[in-house]
């Protein structure tokens, strides 16, 4: 199978030209980047959100251009401990622009979602997310993005979304 490097996946959000939808259904990931994070938090150390900078300063970038980014999470109930913390350090994205939904696991059991997370870009463009067995996000990357003309239809009708104008 040929991946997309996490610098190619990366290199997609300042191209996209009016909407990022992303869709997470694992109760716990995992980057490099998040781990520590996630783990003084756990151990109630302080953290000033700093790292979240760059992401945050993206998303207003595009808000500024008119974009819209989305993100949708399904989540079990009561919460993973990775998605208490992920609420917990939302604000700044929110801030920023990023329009970011929890959706309770028995509110979509009957919706129509493919096997594995998502990105969908310009309702063009789909990036599907492999992860290993506990959620880490391992090298080298995920399945390269492939044109679907009815892909886009079909995840926006699972999350129960319009396309946009």
């Amino acid at each position: 199978m040929d991946l997309l490097s996490f610098d190619e996946l990366h290199a997609l959000f300042p191209a996209y030209r009016r909407e990022a939808l992303h869709l997470e259904m694992r109760d716990s990931y995992g980057t490099e980047t998040e781990l520590p994070h996630l783990a003084r938090w756990a151990a109630g150390e302080p953290d000033d959100l700093a790292w979240l900078d760059p992401w945050c300063a993206m998303v207003r970038e595009g808000r500024a251009a008119g974009k819209t980014l989305r993100r949708a999470r399904v989540v079990s109930e009561p919460l993973s401990t990775y998605q208490r913390w992920a609420f917990d350090v939302a604000q700044p994205m929110a801030d920023a622009g990023e329009d970011i939904r929890w959706i309770p696991r028995r509110r979509v059991s009957t919706a129509l979602f493919p096997g594995n997370d998502f990105w969908l870009f310009d309702d063009e463009l789909v990036v599907f997310l492999v992860f290993a067995g506990e959620g880490l996000v391992r090298a080298p990357g995920h399945p390269r993005p492939r044109h679907h003309p009815e892909m886009p239809g079909t995840l926006r009708s699972g999350l129960g979304l319009r396309r946009p104008p």
